[in-house]
């Protein structure tokens, strides 16, 4: 697991250990972060279920601005922080310990990416795209990245949101939405 591009190009970065968390694979990597090369730059940053960090990482790696990591484990949260010491990418970031829902219910900032990759077997995805279309915390025209099992089924419609593309990667899916543009 390494970042792909950008000012730390070629980082290893560490996983924690046990089954809780899977790393996204380095091609799924590269194609979501190609669907939206252009959008990153400079722009806020919210990476739920951050596990490793790894997505937010490569962001802030490609030029955005800053990024909110959130993951519900002690752990996680703790090789997030030595994964953006080893990147020199800890000022730009901030390392939330805390779960999902919670955090999302209680946010008050407004984010252009938002990175989603929860564990697969859970129904952790529509929770929180449900919620993040009820809350509103999606700039105009922000984006939101989800990796998914190819074969789950996956609930697409949520208010404000347009399911823009879907992509496929071997066993992974990832779901590219935008938030509806209501001027």
């Amino acid at each position: 697991m390494r970042v792909i591009t950008g000012k730390a190009r070629g980082l290893q970065l560490k996983a924690p250990r046990g089954l809780d968390t899977r790393p996204t694979l380095d091609q799924v990597k590269e194609g979501m972060f190609s669907a939206v090369q252009f959008e990153i730059e400079g722009r806020r940053v919210l990476d739920l279920f951050a596990g490793s960090g790894q997505l937010g990482i490569e962001a802030l790696s490609r030029g955005a601005d800053s990024c909110v990591f959130v993951d519900a484990g002690r752990e996680p949260c703790r090789i997030i922080r030595e994964n953006l010491m080893r990147a020199k990418l800890l000022e730009n970031a901030r390392v939330v310990q805390a779960d999902y829902l919670v955090f999302l219910k209680s946010c008050r900032e407004r984010f252009d990416l938002i990175l989603l990759d929860p564990p697969y077997a859970e129904d952790f995805l529509e929770n929180a795209l449900k919620t993040i279309s009820e809350i509103d915390i999606l700039t105009n025209g922000g984006i939101i990245l989800c990796e998914r099992p190819v074969e789950k089924a996956f609930f697409d419609r949520f208010p404000g949101l347009i399911h823009h593309r879907d992509y496929r990667y071997g066993r992974a899916a990832v779901t590219l939405f935008r938030k509806a543009d209501l001027a």
